[in-house]
């Protein structure tokens, strides 16, 4: 593979690799920005990079990855884009495989939004996970980008916006662990999918895990079946016990929607609002991993409560460091929320805000 892709990306070193292919740390050589660069073999039995490219062109705007270069290089096909942080899945092992109700409700906030922004372009994303929703950078380390887009499928056509037809018998797409119902059942996915996807990946923050995983099968089906079934036999009042009812809720109003339906994204996201403003959090972006990396805010805060000893700006000040611990994060070593050496004690909006949902 040559060193050097669009006369101008140089690969550093490998950082991922997947079914697709692999990522590599890469920089610019013009200015020496520092990208992620993916490739996948031109001869690969489904190619997914040349549509993925379309899709991150078409899709831009907030909490999405910006395409700087797609093009062949050898035998490979190469994207370049943005280079991110963590995985919220990453973060969620820095954590011990748990996160607060604080930090689910502010991911939660932001999850639907991305949902929300991809649906109004036209597509489902039909692979919500957490490895799919990862954290930025430098002054974008609070904001959650929304990325992996090779199973993405136009729903509607944004000038007549007609719905793609009702079908059954569809093969599973996308993570058995997070599909909804209807997607195991082989029904077409459509808005309603990725949102009861995006359910089960809140669930699987605050539980730590989901009842249907770890089961043995013989083949991938058998195992799917077996997800299926225990999907089914677990009634989201099971699922959510002891936890706030607001997340039955988003599950029972998931569920209703037929098949064509838009879903009322703000009535979500209010839910999840209304809850985080009774719990009496402060919307300050400091994370259960931001907590860890920097005690000194714990020592300020009271689970999360209000207090008036600190809060962040939605513009956040925390720089990223240049050097391979700061790239490592995104294959699976987290740096969270870091800072460039030097910068003194992390800046804080001296007047925190109050019960308020902040939307990014």
């Amino acid at each position: 593979m040559a060193q050097i892709v669009g006369k101008k990306y140089k690969l550093v070193r490998k950082i991922g690799s997947g079914s697709f292919g692999e990522i590599y740390l890469g920089f610019n050589m013009q200015n020496n920005e520092e990208v992620a660069i993916k490739l996948e073999p031109v001869n690969t039995k489904h190619p997914q990079l040349q549509y993925e490219s379309k899709l991150y062109m078409l899709l831009q705007g907030t909490g999405v990855p910006q395409l700087r270069w797609f093009g062949v290089e050898g035998e490979f096909n190469v994207m370049v884009i943005d280079l991110l942080g963590p995985s919220l899945e990453d973060l969620l092992n820095y954590c011990k495989r748990k996160f607060t109700l604080k930090t689910v409700l502010m991911l939660a906030d932001q999850l639907i939004n991305r949902v929300e922004y991809m649906h109004t372009r036209g597509f489902l994303h039909r692979d919500i996970k957490p490895d799919n929703f990862l954290m930025g950078l430098g002054r974008k380390a609070n904001q959650v980008y929304i990325i992996d887009y090779g199973l993405s499928k136009k729903y509607r056509d944004l000038q007549t916006h007609k719905h793609i037809p009702y079908r059954e018998n569809k093969n599973l797409t996308g993570t058995a662990r997070y599909a909804s119902v209807n997607t195991h059942l082989g029904v077409e996915q459509s808005r309603r999918d990725d949102l009861e996807s995006l359910g089960y990946v809140f669930m699987y923050f605050l539980r730590g895990s989901l009842p249907w995983q770890g089961l043995k099968a013989g083949t991938k089906k058998q195992k799917y079946d077996k997800i299926s079934e225990k999907k089914m036999l677990t009634p989201v009042e099971v699922l959510c016990k002891s936890y706030p009812t607001e997340f039955v809720s988003y599950f029972h109003y998931c569920r209703s929607l037929r098949f064509e339906d838009k879903p009322d994204y703000s009535y979500l996201k209010k839910l999840f609002c209304d809850l985080f403003i009774r719990e009496g959090y402060q919307y300050d972006y400091v994370f259960d991993w931001t907590v860890l990396k920097n005690p000194q805010i714990g020592a300020n805060q009271s689970s999360g409560k209000i207090s008036s000893a600190i809060g962040q700006s939605t513009e956040k000040v925390y720089k990223s460091p240049v050097g391979q611990d700061m790239h490592d994060k995104f294959a699976g070593a987290v740096q969270a929320i870091p800072r460039r050496p030097g910068l003194g004690p992390a800046h804080h909006d001296p007047k925190p805000r109050k019960n308020k949902c902040i939307i990014l």
